[in-house]
């Protein structure tokens, strides 16, 4: 009897960026791994999500990184960071503070897929506000919103944590509600939910703001 093949899922993109976008390198390279058949999945956070074999996995991500290509797990993690789509340029609009912040948190392991989003502007084009977690810049500094959601009847925007943050500021804060979420929220709560549990006051108080 031939054993069914075993396929891993990744969710996949060309880096963080001013929007989605791929070269024909890359689009080459996921080429080998897929089956004429096979579909890829391209999803709203700016992802396309590829089954590998599992046998073929590490040479797969040797070759991404070749190209240029990130990867991350599928499920109860930590989304790469959604941006927009325009910009004034990379230093103005905060890209490498945005580099920075999904270089450090995407991947975790939370109770619920968890989807940040970055804007550089307060246009607000990269949707901040209907996020998960959420950061805008505005002139030389950053507000983080959390508890956003875009769809449904429960649809409303996130809560301003705090403004006029600088990056690091910024870092620390991030990095002390994810461990919260983790520490406090149930099994597969989604993250608007447990913000709305446990109290957007208290989250506050425990990361030292009020």
């Amino acid at each position: 009897m031939v054993q069914a093949k075993k396929y891993i899922p990744l969710a996949v993109n060309g880096g963080i960026g001013f929007g989605a976008k791929l070269k024909p390198k890359q689009l080459a390279i996921l080429g080998n791994y897929l089956d004429d058949e096979t579909e890829i999945e391209l999803t709203t956070l700016q992802q396309l999500i590829v089954q590998i074999p599992e046998e073929e996995l590490e040479e797969a991500k040797r070759n991404f990184d070749e190209v240029g290509l990130y990867y991350y797990k599928v499920g109860k993690y930590v989304k790469s960071l959604r941006t927009c789509n325009f910009c004034k340029g990379e230093e103005a609009e905060g890209m490498p503070v945005a580099k920075e912040l999904n270089r450090r948190i995407a991947g975790q392991e939370v109770p619920f897929t968890l989807r940040p989003a970055y804007t550089g502007c307060p246009i607000g084009c990269g949707e901040p506000l209907i996020n998960d977690l959420g950061v805008m810049k505005d002139g030389d500094t950053y507000e983080l919103y959390i508890g956003g959601l875009s769809k449904g009847r429960e649809a409303k925007p996130g809560q301003l944590v705090k403004e006029n943050l600088q990056p690091e500021e910024l870092y620390h804060l991030v990095e002390q509600i994810l461990d919260i979420y983790r520490d406090n929220g149930k099994k597969r709560e989604k993250f608007y939910r447990f913000v709305d549990r446990f109290g957007i006051e208290q989250i506050k108080e425990q990361i030292g703001i009020i």
